[in-house]
């Protein structure tokens, strides 16, 4: 049983888990935000254009039949969290974009050529130059 909860907390505290708990949190609360720009922001104008459509309302009844309660099948709902979806692709993309031009920036930094030596004359200079500065 040691053994177990060892490699239980071996496997637990890698980098990588504890780097993937921090992004599924972040991107939870990230989630909220985007369905709060979707729902509070971006959806009141777009139903005002259609007529006063509320998306999250939209929805098909089927009638009851005997011994069956009526069925609501709420596409418009469907449509709001599509929309969600796509906004929050399209941030992840955006986002994941710039990481990468980032590092490609550093990847050039750190792969700049490192200045030439200097030739023999250069060298012989320089030499001269110290020369004449002891004097």
């Amino acid at each position: 049983m040691k053994k177990f909860l060892q490699e239980f907390k071996d496997f637990a505290m890698r980098g990588n888990v504890v780097d993937m708990a921090v992004g599924v949190i972040i991107g939870g609360a990230f989630g909220k935000i985007i369905s709060s720009l979707v729902n509070d922001i971006l959806m009141p104008p777009l139903g005002w254009l259609l007529g006063g459509t509320d998306f999250t309302k939209l929805s098909l009844k089927f009638p009851a039949r005997e011994g069956v309660d009526p069925v609501t099948w709420n596409y418009g709902n469907f449509i709001q969290v599509t929309i969600d979806f796509l906004i929050v692709a399209l941030c992840i993309f955006l986002l994941i974009k710039g990481i990468n031009k980032l590092s490609n920036l550093r990847k050039k930094e750190e792969e700049a050529p490192a200045a030439p030596e200097p030739t023999k004359e250069e060298k012989l200079l320089t030499e001269i130059r110290d020369l004449l500065k002891e004097k």
